[in-house]
């Protein structure tokens, strides 16, 4: 069985509209590259008790979970002490993070700049391959601990790429751009459905085109590359060809 992931996502600014999570759509592309499934996404508040209390929740039933948020040097960055608070652990300044943060600042580094040295007692550092990054990605046992600036974030899971790497064959995604509706595809889509019960397929209206051009947009995906083709050949050739715009991998 594949390994199963959820995502934790820490902020006030998300559930207020202030700042969109682009986030956990790219930790879903990155898990799927890896074939880790990402079962669960839950956003909460800049709050201890909240934040420790789903990501005990999401501990207990998914095999890896990613936090994504507050752990920068201001009042509501609070990631750190709720893990800790979840775990029942300590939190300590880490004397890497701090020698780091003092080189990186110099002269302007003040106890707020070292705010961002603390971690929960455990943490382990991932700084990837190759050379050392300049900040390593967070590691707690099966617990991700990693920023929310989305830059940040996408290469501290590249970081983590070696770490997380394992049997799993990668999904692959393919695709059918049709030009009816969902509702006369309906039946198509049945028919595959149900010859290829191994792949899943999905179907995704649009409802304005665009340069694109297309109505909807069927998806064939799965780990078995043969499988994901057979499935989207089958779908396409059943379609008139009035309708079928463009098959995509």
């Amino acid at each position: 069985m594949s390994r199963t992931a959820a995502a934790l996502v820490v902020g006030d600014e998300v559930l207020s509209g202030k700042i969109h999570d682009s986030n956990s759509h790219d930790l879903a592309k990155f898990l799927r590259s890896l074939g880790v499934e990402l079962r669960r996404i839950v956003t909460v508040p800049d709050v201890v008790e909240s934040i420790a209390e789903e990501l005990n929740a999401l501990s207990t039933r998914f095999d890896l979970v990613f936090t994504s948020g507050g752990v920068g040097p201001t009042h509501d960055d609070v990631t750190i002490d709720a893990i800790a608070f979840a775990l029942g652990r300590t939190t300590l300044r880490h004397p890497a993070l701090e020698r780091a943060l003092r080189e990186h600042f110099a002269e302007r580094c003040t106890d707020d700049h070292l705010r961002m040295a603390t971690v929960v007692e455990g943490t382990e550092l991932c700084y990837g391959e190759g050379d050392p990054a300049p900040w390593p990605a967070l590691k707690l046992g099966s617990i991700f601990i990693l920023p929310g600036v989305p830059q940040l974030f996408r290469a501290h899971l590249e970081l983590l790429r070696p770490v997380l790497s394992g049997a799993e064959r990668a999904f692959v995604v393919e695709s059918v751009l049709c030009s009816a509706d969902e509702a006369r595809l309906k039946p198509l889509i049945d028919r595959v459905v149900a010859g290829y019960p191994d792949v899943g397929i999905g179907s995704y209206p649009r409802f304005r085109d665009g340069d694109e051009g297309y109505t909807v947009r069927i998806t064939f995906d799965a780990r078995d590359p043969a499988q994901v083709r057979a499935a989207r050949d089958t779908f396409a050739s059943s379609l008139p060809p009035e309708w079928l715009l463009r098959v995509e991998p």
